[in-house]
C-alpha cells in the first residue's frame, strides 16, 4: 500500500510540478500576450496600438533582465531571435502571407517593429527552459541539426519563388534528431524524452498562442480580415519545424559546463596512476625481502639480491 501511495503521489505531483515550471518558462510569453489582450481594451489614444506594443515589449525585456528572468547571454539570444523574426516578417508580409492592418509610426515595409517580439518570446521560453529544467542532450548532432534548421528557415522564406521543400527537409530533420534525447529535471527527478517529440509539443502550443494573438489582432491572415477564424492546423507543422531554428541558436549560445552530455557518447576521463618504484627492503609476493642498492651497472637501483628459488633475477634457466 505504501508503494501504491508513493506512485500515486508521484504521478499526481510530477505533472503539476512540470506545469508550474513550464509556466515560469513562459513568463515573458504570457506577459506579452497579456499586454496584447489588454491593449484591445484601451480607449482611443493619440499613439498607435502597435507603437505602444513596441514600447511595452522593450520595457518587458528590460524588466525581465532586472528581475532575473534572463541572463545577459540569454538577452543576446532573445535579440538574435528578434532579428530573425523581423526578417521573416518582412518577407512574409511582402508576399501576402499575413498582414498588420492597423497604422503605426514604427512600421517598416508594412511590418511593425514589435512583431519581432513574438519570436523573441519563443527564444525566451527555450532559454528559460534550458536553465530552469536543467536541460541536457545525448546523441545530439550539432552540425547536422544546424544545417537542416538553417535550410528550413531559408525554405520558408524562398518557397514563394522556389519549390517548397518543407516535407523533405522535415524528414531529414527527423533523421538528424533520431535517437537524440532531452534530459530535464522536475522536482529533483531526472526525466528524458525524444528531441523530435519536444519539437512537436512546442509547435502545438505555439499554434495555440498564434490563435490567441490573431484573435486580439496582433496580425491577420487573409482569411481573417473579415472576421476571426482559427489558424489553420498546418501552422502547427510549420512551428514544429521552425522551432528547430530557435533551439539551435539557444544551444549554440549555451556556456559549456563540465559533464554536459551534449556530445555523442561522451567519454569519462580515467585518471592515470603513476607506477611506484619498489622501496628499499620491500617484500616480494613470496615474502622474501629484496634488498636494492644504487651503483654502476645497467641502470640505477639495479636489483642485486637473489629471488625466491635461489636464482638471480637475470640468470638463465
Amino acid at each position: 500500500m505504501d508503494t501504491i501511495g508513493y506512485l500515486g503521489g508521484t504521478l499526481l505531483w510530477q505533472p503539476a510540478r512540470f506545469a508550474w515550471v513550464q509556466a515560469r518558462c513562459c513568463a515573458f510569453s504570457c506577459a506579452l500576450l497579456g499586454g496584447l489582450a489588454l491593449s484591445v481594451l484601451l480607449p482611443p489614444l493619440p499613439v498607435a496600438r502597435y507603437d505602444l506594443l513596441l514600447v511595452y515589449g522593450m520595457l518587458l525585456t528590460g524588466a525581465g533582465f532586472a528581475l532575473g528572468w534572463e541572463t545577459p547571454r540569454e538577452v543576446a539570444v532573445v535579440a538574435v531571435c528578434h532579428v530573425l523574426g523581423l526578417v521573416f516578417e518582412l518577407v512574409k508580409v511582402r508576399t501576402g502571407s499575413w498582414s498588420y492592418p492597423e497604422p503605426a509610426l514604427t512600421k517598416v515595409a508594412g511590418v511593425p517593429l514589435y512583431g519581432g517580439f513574438m519570436y523573441a518570446a519563443v527564444g525566451s521560453y527555450v532559454c528559460r527552459s534550458w536553465r530552469l529544467l536543467d536541460l541536457a542532450l545525448t546523441g545530439y548532432r550539432a552540425r547536422v541539426t544546424a544545417v537542416v534548421s538553417g535550410g528550413l528557415y531559408l525554405n520558408f522564406l524562398t518557397r514563394h519563388w522556389l519549390p517548397d521543400l518543407r516535407w523533405p527537409l522535415g524528414a531529414v530533420l527527423l533523421a538528424a534528431t533520431a535517437g537524440v534525447r532531452v534530459h530535464f529535471t522536475v522536482g529533483g527527478r531526472r526525466h528524458r524524452m525524444p528531441l523530435a517529440l519536444s519539437f512537436v509539443l512546442i509547435g502545438f502550443f505555439l499554434w495555440l498562442a498564434e490563435n490567441i494573438a490573431t484573435y486580439f489582432g496582433a496580425w491577420r491572415y487573409p482569411y481573417q480580415l473579415h472576421g476571426w477564424e482559427p489558424v489553420s492546423a498546418s501552422k502547427w507543422i510549420s512551428w514544429a519545424l521552425l522551432i528547430s531554428v530557435t533551439f539551435v541558436v539557444c544551444r549554440a549560445c549555451r556556456p559549456a559546463r563540465p559533464g554536459d552530455p551534449a556530445a555523442v557518447h561522451p567519454r569519462v576521463p580515467v585518471p592515470e596512476v603513476p607506477a611506484r618504484e619498489p622501496e628499499s627492503g620491500t617484500r616480494t609476493p613470496t615474502g622474501t625481502r629484496t634488498p636494492t642498492r644504487t651503483g654502476t651497472g645497467t641502470g640505477t637501483g639495479q636489483v642485486r639480491g637473489r629471488a625466491a628459488g635461489g636464482r638471480r633475477p637475470d640468470s638463465k634457466a
